[in-house]
């Protein structure tokens, strides 16, 4: 019986290489459609490519749009691709809106699915990742939670606990799977020295998709940079959707801030784990940081990696100057961290056996 694992983004390309080759090593029988809801080439297909994984059987090239748009066009193609294939089991990641075509074309056709890192919650309903989890959620058959928290949040809202499985997240493994190769020799490229440079990256909606919030963002670097941070250089590798807004909106992007296309993941964790700082608006950069011991300034009001925040390593500030002062004073100066490793180990190898178990898939 195939299994099939859905993707779309950087992050969930990321999340899942663990899961996708542990199931090359078991030699299961799995295929991977990839929406290509980040369409960018250094988005998308160069992590397949580093980080060994299989290439995508499908591509269904649908491009970042409005979610109605997207959502729509990914059901109309997942719904023939897996009335064609006959899968048993449909696997997606997270909350984006290829997670949420995924779970609504699986759950329609009667298919089980599978919802790894089940759980996370900002509850902030105006967020539409937070929309799409709940959905998701509700209408999975196996739920991979990250910890304990993540697991109450689901038996809160009804889910039941037999559905639920605690196992922690993939990140470390992907992180494990590239470490050996970054060194501080990749930062050469880019003109950078380790711990001499501030890393930003930008891509929700609700910060570039308004002038306004972009405005607000470039003038909190701009105190950043002139009150704590001078002595740094500021590094942008910037998503193809906020380099068309600022271009939009006929803004520049302060010209202390190297701007840079898309990196791979290599690069971009290599940029990650060398930073002095990290400002992003991320949640798979924001996680990132606190696996590799790296303070970041978050630009939201709301996270859902609430351990990020409890260990003092991620600070929320949103687009608040105060809020921002007191993050920096408190990176630079306090440095109060209570880090801890909660996951256990071979977390893919655990959730390829319960699917492989719960769902009755035939090796």
């Amino acid at each position: 019986m195939k299994i099939v694992i859905i993707i779309g983004t950087r992050p969930e390309i990321i999340k899942l290489s663990p899961v996708i080759k542990e199931l090359q090593e078991q030699k299961k029988d799995f295929f991977i459609i990839h929406t290509n809801q980040h369409y960018d080439y250094l988005l998308d297909r160069i992590f397949f490519e580093e980080l060994g994984l299989n290439q995508p059987k499908y591509n269904l090239r649908i491009k970042s749009n409005s979610h109605a748009d997207m959502v729509g066009k990914m059901l109309i193609k997942l719904d023939k691709i897996l009335s064609k294939e006959s899968p048993g089991v449909v696997v997606v990641q997270g909350d984006t809106n290829t997670t949420l075509a995924g779970a609504l074309a699986a759950s329609k056709m009667g298919i089980k699915l599978v919802h790894v890192e089940a759980g996370a919650r900002s509850f902030d309903r105006k967020m539409p990742e937070e929309v799409n989890r709940v959905i998701v959620d509700s209408v999975s058959d196996v739920l991979f939670a990250i910890t304990e928290y993540e697991k109450q949040n689901l038996l809160k809202e009804g889910i039941p606990e037999d559905k639920i499985h605690t196992v922690g997240n993939t990140t470390p493994e992907a992180l494990k799977i590239v470490e050996g190769v970054l060194t501080p020799e990749r930062l050469e490229k880019f003109g950078l020295v380790p711990a001499k440079y501030v890393v930003i990256t930008l891509h929700r909606p609700s910060n570039v998709d308004d002038k306004k919030s972009l405005e607000e963002i470039f003038s909190l670097l701009d105190f950043a940079k002139q009150s704590y941070l001078n002595d740094y250089m500021f590094i942008w590798p910037i998503h193809p959707r906020t380099k068309n807004n600022i271009q939009k909106f006929k803004l520049t992007a302060p010209n202390y801030i190297k701007v840079i296309e898309p990196v791979g993941y290599l690069d971009m964790v290599s940029l990650l784990r060398y930073a002095k700082m990290i400002f992003t608006d991320s949640g798979g950069v924001l996680e990132e940081a606190y696996l590799l011991k790296v303070p970041c300034v978050t630009l939201r009001d709301t996270v859902e990696l609430k351990m990020t925040v409890d260990s003092g390593y991620n600070c929320l500030v949103h687009r608040d100057k105060r809020l921002l002062e007191q993050a920096l004073k408190h990176h630079l100066y306090k440095q109060k961290y209570q880090w801890s490793y909660p996951y256990p180990k071979k977390i893919s190898r655990s959730i390829v056996r319960i699917i492989l178990s719960s769902l009755k898939v035939s090796s």
